[in-house]
């Protein structure tokens, strides 16, 4: 009899470890045109207390950039895992499936070994793109006639009849009454559904906010005095800058209100930040809630968190708006990936690249890395937050490529025949606001040759 209660126990215990086993699940969170101005990056300004407490429980990467700052491009190069090219993820009108055909996408990859694919929001650029990836996809319909997201009567009216309404709309209305507040509804009864299956989920889950039109309920603006927000502390051309980096943020002079060249009046710009404030603490009280969700429904515990934003953005900083250059203030971007059994509160300030996310979340799964990925896993920097991943990072914009190096951001901007035709320098440690270019400097010459070097050897092939 004793030994049938030792079988018994060593069965219930192997039982145990296989439960134990069961493959993680993945709550991928894109949010649009999210820069890293949030506590968990040392920032005060903006409240966002879901992201910071994500952040304490996983790895905040301070120096995580995109391959290419621009929506479309960068959802296409993260969720295939490669590098734009001269002629591939060009800009927000991307499509995966036009520019990377064949290629087995991350959510695709995860299909592949017995997950559940769903697609909430905006996850890829265009929805239908990716076909056969996911085994649901939804957006939430608009109350007008396009993905701007007006409630009130007027801004739907201007919409409707000059196809762009304001820059920025203030409704006392609740939270699900914008996208972003139905896409946290939609994925919390995702969740719960998700929990029953008997099956992995690879849910994706892609917020519009802080996109523009700057829209939110009322609540979320009152959380700010627009006389703390100001202005941007640098919005001038940096000094020496060439003109091939400056652009006339077309992207918001698009909408009714703004003036079509020139700089904004100071009123405009401080609506606007506080515009951006307030849709970020909006779209962080929607991922507070989905991490409400998961700890309520017994999930936390075997899912990988991880959140990006596709891309910075310029709220004023060089008299720039949007994205859409090779500015640190477009490149860098949040990153922050929480993982069962890896510690959390850890930053680290290893250099990381977009294109690492499909090998992380391979690695992190159990799964065999695809030959086509261009980046690296990053499991060791969650082991070790002072383990050197690797020592650079390269974007793309247009013609310009930015080489990001130690402390040292240098971008060429080349013709199709490859040869440079303006070119600047920025060292971090000295000038972290970017605002003077010594790539002209006899005594950064050195630099700037070896930097050039390292660009042509690290641009990826087919460029």
């Amino acid at each position: 009899m004793r030994n049938l209660g030792l079988l018994i126990l060593l069965f219930l215990c192997i039982q145990c470890n296989q439960k134990e086993q069961k493959p993680f699940n993945v709550l991928f969170i894109a949010v649009d045109d999210l820069r890293p101005e949030l506590n968990a990056y040392g920032k005060t300004r903006i409240q966002s207390p879901h992201i910071d407490r994500l952040a304490r429980e996983g790895t905040t990467f301070t120096r995580a950039y995109c391959n290419v700052p621009v929506c479309g491009a960068s959802r296409a190069s993260i969720l295939t895992g490669l590098r734009p090219t001269r002629e591939r993820f060009l800009g927000y009108d991307t499509w995966v499936d036009k520019d990377a055909p064949g290629i087995i996408t991350l959510p695709m990859h995860f299909k592949n070994h017995g997950y559940y694919t769903i697609s909430n929001g905006k996850v890829a650029h265009h929805q239908g793109d990716c076909e056969g990836v996911w085994d649901e996809e939804w957006r939430p319909r608009p109350q007008g006639t396009s993905w701007r997201d007006y409630l009130l009567p007027e801004n739907l009216a201007l919409d409707d009849s000059i196809k762009r309404g304001p820059s920025w709309e203030i409704a006392d209305v609740p939270d699900s009454a914008y996208f972003d507040g139905k896409i946290a509804v939609k994925t919390i009864r995702d969740l719960q559904k998700l929990k029953e299956k008997d099956q992995p989920f690879f849910l994706a889950v892609g917020f519009f906010k802080p996109h523009l039109p700057f829209n939110a309920p009322k609540k979320y603006w009152d959380l700010y005095d627009p006389a703390d927000i100001g202005l941007a502390d640098n919005p001038f051309k940096p000094e020496n800058a060439p003109d091939a980096a400056m652009h006339n943020f077309g992207e918001l002079r698009n909408y009714h209100g703004i003036p079509p060249t020139g700089p904004l009046p100071d009123t405009l710009a401080n609506r606007l930040r506080h515009g951006y404030h307030a849709c970020v603490s909006y779209t962080d009280a929607q991922i507070g809630h989905l991490l409400n969700a998961l700890d309520e429904l017994g999930l936390r515990q075997n899912t990988i968190v991880i959140l990006w934003g596709d891309h910075g953005f310029n709220l004023g900083e060089h008299g720039l708006w949007c994205k859409h250059c090779n500015f640190n203030t477009s490149l860098n971007a949040p990153l922050i990936i929480s993982a069962p059994g890896y510690a959390g509160g850890q930053k680290t300030f290893t250099v990381t690249e977009f294109i690492d996310i499909y090998p992380t979340l391979s690695e992190l799964s159990g799964l065999e890395l695809p030959e086509h990925l261009d980046g690296l896993s990053l499991v060791s920097v969650l082991k070790d937050p002072e383990h050197l991943h690797k020592n650079y990072a390269v974007s793309k914009y247009g013609n310009g490529v930015t080489l990001i190096q130690d402390q040292f951001f240098y971008t060429e901007w080349r013709t199709r025949n490859d040869s440079i035709y303006a070119r600047m320098l920025y060292d971090h440690q000295t000038d972290p606001d970017e605002n003077i270019n010594i790539s002209e400097r006899p005594e950064t010459a050195q630099r700037v040759k070896e930097m050039s070097t390292a660009l042509l050897e690290k641009r990826g092939v087919d460029f």
